[in-house]
Formats: structure tokens, C-alpha cells, sequence
């Protein structure tokens, strides 16, 4: 599903969070929001969900104007902050965010099992939330986002917290994904994490400051570290888009 972002602004108590964003990201490819913390990336995803509203400028996602319900049934959500019951099992976790997609029993439990797998949850599906570890959480929040094979994910920071050897294991599923026609949109602000993505932008200040195919990028810089195009004069560019 192609996302296309025109001119988009967002302030909190006046400040300046977004300023005037636009960017597409194409179908079928994995896209990557680099930046500092407070740069503006979970704001432009929760504006790209519909929860909440934009100042200025307009998002569409596979053509349909942001917020749609209609929408909410093709994307997958990994909020930065777990959004989990505390009181359910992980399985239990699992089982009500995907009747809210209504999802059958048998197609439920099929998927169940292969992303508890995937995220190494499977020996502790029946622990409640609450006795679960920060990066056990953020385990269970990427598999709640996936149980319903979205066409678009937002994952905003998926493998923080996340041991190496798991998150070489969640990328190699999200590249599985992408392959098999999956949009997906990652905010990072781990800089070797950039390249395993197709595309990515450079956020400053709610500012975009770069943006280009991650080999592109990587090819602009002396020695191929994308973390000195932050330090670099550069201006943020503005894209002509057709809203």
C-alpha cells in the first residue's frame, strides 16, 4: 500500500513537532523514519494511523484519505509504549486483538503459534502481561500487530530493548513480509538498523532533512556512515507532491 504524505504540520502547546513533512513511500518496500528522540517520528505515525489529526496537509494510504475506518483493518500498529492488557496471558493478548480483526479460531491459533515463535514468546504464552520484562512486551506488541496479516505495518522502535540475535530473527521476518507484498514503515533512531530497509528519511526537528533509497544515501556520505548526513548543511527539501 502506497503512503503519500503532502505538506503535513503538527504542533503540541505551540511547538513546532512536524513542519510541513512530505514523503512517499512506495508499496512493497520497507521505509525507515531515522532521528533523535522528539524529532517528530511517533507523531507523524499516529497522524498516518488517524489518531490524531494533522494542522495542516493530508496523508492517503493505498489511495483512501487518512482517517478511515476502513483503513484500520489493513494496517498493522506497533505503538513505542505497549498498548497490552496486564491482566490477560500473552495467548489471551493475542486472542482479543485479533477478534477485534475477526479473525476465525483456526485462522487465530495458526498465526498464533507462528508468531510466538518468531518473537520467543512461545514457552511463556500463558504468563499474564504484567509478569512479563519491557523487552518481552515490546515481543508480544509486534506479534498483536501482526496477527492479522496487515498490508501496511507501523512499527515505531519494534527492537528496542530486543536482543540481538531475536532482532536479526523479527528482520528477517519483516523481509519475508516485504517480499510477499507487505508496506512497511519503521522508526528507529539506531543507525545500523538503517540499512537493513529499502528506503529511508533523515528527521530533524520535524524537519526532513534526506531522504533517497538507503544504498543512495550511504553513497553521499565519505565513508558510507548515514549518521553524518544530521551534521551535514543541508537544507530540508521539499518534495512536489499532488495532493
Amino acid at each position: 500500500m502506497e503512503i503519500i504524505v503532502c505538506e503535513v504540520s503538527k504542533s503540541f502547546k505551540q511547538q513546532q513537532v512536524l513542519n510541513q513533512i512530505s514523503l512517499t513511500i512506495e508499496a512493497g518496500r520497507i521505509f525507515c523514519l531515522l532521528g533523535a528522540s522528539g524529532s517528530g517520528k511517533t507523531t507523524l505515525l499516529r497522524i498516518m494511523m488517524g489518531a490524531i489529526p494533522a494542522d495542516g496537509g493530508s496523508v492517503t494510504i493505498g489511495g483512501i484519505a487518512v482517517p478511515n475506518r476502513q483503513l484500520l483493518a489493513l494496517i498493522g500498529y506497533m505503538p513505542q509504549n505497549e498498548a497490552l492488557y496486564e491482566e490477560l496471558s500473552v495467548w489471551e493478548n493475542l486472542k482479543f486483538f485479533s477478534g477485534l480483526q475477526r479473525l476465525n479460531w483456526k485462522t487465530f491459533a495458526a498465526e498464533a503459534e507462528v508468531l510466538l515463535q518468531i518473537v520467543d514468546m512461545a514457552a511463556c504464552k500463558n504468563k499474564l502481561v504484567r509478569d512479563c520484562s519491557g523487552g518481552m512486551k515490546k515481543r508480544i506488541s509486534l506479534a498483536v500487530a501482526l496477527i492479522h496479516k496487515p498490508k501496511l505495518l507501523l512499527l515505531d522502535e519494534p527492537t528496542v530493548g530486543v536482543d540481538p540475535v531475536l532482532r536479526r530473527k523479527i528482520w528477517l521476518y519483516l523481509k519475508q513480509l516485504r517480499n510477499q507484498g507487505t508496506t512497511i514503515l519503521v522508526t528507529t533512531h539506531v543507525m545500523d538498523e538503517v540499512s537493513q530497509c529499502d528506503d529511508a528519511a533523515l528527521l530533524r526537528n520535524g524537519h526532513i532533512i534526506a531522504k533517497d533509497t538507503v544504498k543512495n544515501l550511504i553513497d553521499q556520505t565519505p565513508d558510507g556512515n548515514i549518521e553524518e548526513l544530521f551534521f551535514m548543511d543541508k537544507h530540508p527539501e521539499k518534495e512536489v507532491i499532488s495532493c
